[in-house]
């Protein structure tokens, strides 16, 4: 066989991608930084908590994190006074496999200190829901159960999601709820205090093709630094709380492929006036064709709705509304200006 032959037999791609590769290695190759990525591929984190699991000094930490960056390797994101860091989706998916074969003291280390950064998270979580803990609970005896609107939920959803985003993912709960339906999620919401809870909840979970950033879903600017092309775009128990819902809905219709669909969790409309001190209620639910509107003018459209009546006679009726988005639409809507007031 002629070498000719064999070096037709050969790709080049293949050459391409193997020297991608080495440099990312080069970057990985040495020892604070591998466990600085085998930490990352347990879930986000801050500096700080990185410089607690690797025992050394800032300066020195982030200058690792740099190189990291500059390699490819790992993205970070600002959430208010927070940096955090992540791998990068492309690392993700062949690293973790690599990284759980580490062996030695320095990452037995390193694994225990994340155990322990992991507990502290998820006891600053349950002080958080300690001290609102009864309100919610006065709430909740108002509808129906969660369980009942989780279970139509996963009724009126895709059963194979590429991306799902979730706008204004509290506590992470749609998240760990489609979690085995996606291969990608992310969880958007405006609050430190809740996305530390979200973190919590999908690591407890097991849940690791999800991530959470803080974003504000009315901030115009920042609406185009979110993912697009998603599948399923969630809005759970969120529009009740904004003071122009329907510019939620026109970024929730953003962010999906065309043929996409939204899921819209909320209230039917009602005069509990009352919700509006004591949880801040913007809205007092919606009627049908308050949703149709919003759809309307974000280029959508309102395919089924459920309604989930409340064990009492004087509760909220709880409701879940699927919009779709065209494979061609008829236009582009412009995405108008918000507030929260």
């Amino acid at each position: 066989m002629s070498a000719s032959h064999l070096q037709r037999r050969a790709p080049r791609r293949r050459i391409v991608q193997f020297d991608v590769s080495l440099e990312q290695l080069r970057a990985a190759g040495e020892d604070t930084r591998l466990r600085i990525l085998y930490l990352l591929s347990h879930g986000d984190l801050t500096v700080t908590e990185l410089t607690v699991c690797l025992d050394q000094l800032q300066p020195r930490v982030s200058r690792h994190l740099r190189i990291l960056v500059d390699a490819g390797l790992i993205v970070p994101h600002q959430e208010g006074a927070w940096r955090f860091y992540r791998l990068a989706k492309e690392a993700a998916s062949w690293l973790p496999g690599l990284l759980e074969r580490l062996e030695g003291a320095a990452v037995t280390a390193a694994a225990k200190a994340l155990a322990k950064v992991r507990a502290d998270r998820a006891e600053r979580a349950a002080a958080y829901f300690a001290q609102n803990a009864e309100q919610w609970d006065a709430l909740r005896r108002l509808h129906t159960d969660d369980r009942l609107i989780e279970e139509a939920m996963l009724e009126l959803a895709p059963s194979k999601i590429g991306r799902f985003v979730d706008l204004g993912t509290g506590t992470g709960r749609m998240l760990v709820l489609f979690a085995d339906r996606y291969g990608e999620g992310i969880g958007y919401d405006l609050s430190p205090e809740m996305l530390a809870v979200a973190r919590v909840r999908l690591e407890e979970a097991g849940v690791r093709n999800a991530s959470v950033r803080r974003q504000d879903i009315l901030d115009v600017a920042g609406i185009d630094d979110m993912v697009e092309g998603a599948d399923l775009v969630c809005i759970h128990h969120v529009l009740h709380f904004l003071g122009e819902p329907g510019v939620a809905v026109q970024a929730a219709a953003r962010k999906l492929a065309p043929g996409g669909t939204l899921l819209i969790a909320d209230f039917a409309h009602h005069e509990h006036t009352e919700l509006q001190e004591a949880f801040a209620h913007r809205r007092l639910g919606f009627e049908d064709q308050e949703i149709a509107d919003y759809a309307q003018d974000a280029g959508v459209f309102v395919d089924r709705d459920v309604d989930l009546p409340p064990e009492t006679s004087d509760g909220l009726v709880a409701k879940i509304w699927r919009l779709n988005k065209p494979f061609e639409p008829h236009s582009d809507q412009p995405l108008r200006g918000a507030s929260l007031v």
